[in-house]
């Protein structure tokens, strides 16, 4: 039997449902993280939709996901299907080697792009193409 998989979420949470039983959970400030809920269970609209929901337990188990949350002074628990968290990295694509264009070639890119609104542009772009 594969081990539970857990995750706490500390914080101030926004609940917004999005319907058949699915929830977005979001929490603002330089952390920010969203956790989307499906095939919760039908007594989560009453505790999902109360004031002051805080610190999300999430316990994946086999086929099924347990939330536990407090919410307005009370320890709550609430059952689904599954649930997704996103977290951004912000700094993700730093690591990455991507290409940085220069002032010449932006100035050529932004000159193609507009050739290619004009009616007959990209005949004209494909002519030059060819010939170079």
């Amino acid at each position: 039997m594969p081990p539970k998989m857990r995750r706490n979420l500390p914080g101030a949470f926004l609940a917004r449902y999005l319907g058949d039983g699915a929830w977005r959970l979001s929490r603002e400030g330089p952390a920010f993280t969203e956790v989307f809920v499906r095939g919760a269970e039908s007594r989560a609209a009453e505790i999902f939709g109360s004031t002051g929901l805080r610190d999300i337990g999430i316990e994946w188990r086999e086929g099924t996901v347990l939330l536990t949350l407090r919410s307005e002074q009370r320890i709550e628990k609430v059952g689904a299907q599954s649930a997704i968290v996103h977290e951004p990295l912000p700094h993700l694509y730093e690591a990455l080697p991507l290409v940085s264009l220069d002032a010449k070639a932006r100035r050529f890119w932004r000159w193609v792009f507009r050739l290619i609104r004009v009616p007959g542009g990209r005949s004209l772009l494909g002519l030059l193409a060819r010939h170079h």
